[in-house]
């Protein structure tokens, strides 16, 4: 633990899960994407649902859909901003099965018609975990920088992956595998302590097997 976990994260109030961790769910949430978003769906859950407006939730995930950091000054502005750059944003509440309180799901579309859908929770004092990507499982924190692949759940695919990684130098952190049934389609998740090489992402892609591989690059302070 270190003196921010203590203190928690610079960020406009009121609060570090109901505001900084949304600013942090929306600013990933565009890093999935690799864009600003041309749409936007933002459906709230548990007390980001019944406590999210006076706290500022809808304002603040909006505001990370942009770009923001969470102690930008402009994040209160952040749906009047949103409508000037031609973002469209629809946000409702709902529930979501066995998670967390401060829980939403993001479902995004830039400009190229490509859209993610992602889950996301505020952990508290600013701190998130993803969920899930597009229905898949997938539990990660954004604070490395992290491979998501989806790939054919058949053996050896993950051997290729690390030894890629290995190859090129990257040390890796963690190490986390999902699947939605034996022989379907699975997720891996590998955070890693340095930043990876474009090149190194291109030829995971193309390995048999990988149907999908996104990047998620170190956020900046």
């Amino acid at each position: 633990m270190n003196i921010f976990d203590i203190m928690g994260p610079v960020m406009v109030g009121p609060s570090s899960s109901h505001t900084a961790g949304a600013v942090r769910i929306g600013r990933i949430a565009r890093r999935l994407l690799g864009s600003q978003p041309a749409r936007a769906d933002i459906l709230l859950h548990g007390s980001f649902a019944a406590t999210g407006p006076g706290h500022g939730t809808d304002r603040a995930i909006v505001a990370g859909l942009l770009g923001m950091a969470p102690d930008d000054p402009d994040i209160p502005n952040s749906l009047w901003l949103a409508e000037g750059v031609g973002m469209a944003v629809s946000i409702r509440t709902g529930e979501i099965r066995n998670a967390h309180p401060n829980t939403a799901v993001l479902t995004v579309t830039n400009t190229e018609d490509r859209t993610l859908t992602v889950s996301a929770s505020s952990l508290g004092g600013g701190r998130v975990r993803v969920n899930a990507i597009d229905g898949m499982e997938a539990a990660f924190s954004g604070e490395y920088p992290t491979l998501i692949i989806r790939n054919e759940d058949r053996p050896g695919i993950l051997s290729e992956v690390t030894r890629a990684l290995g190859a090129s130098g990257a040390n890796i952190a963690t190490v986390q595998l999902y699947r939605d049934r034996r022989g379907g389609l699975a997720v891996t998740v590998i955070e890693c302590d340095e930043p990876l090489d474009q090149r190194l992402l291109g030829e995971l892609s193309r390995l048999d097997g990988v149907v999908r591989c996104t990047y998620l690059d170190r956020e900046e302070d």
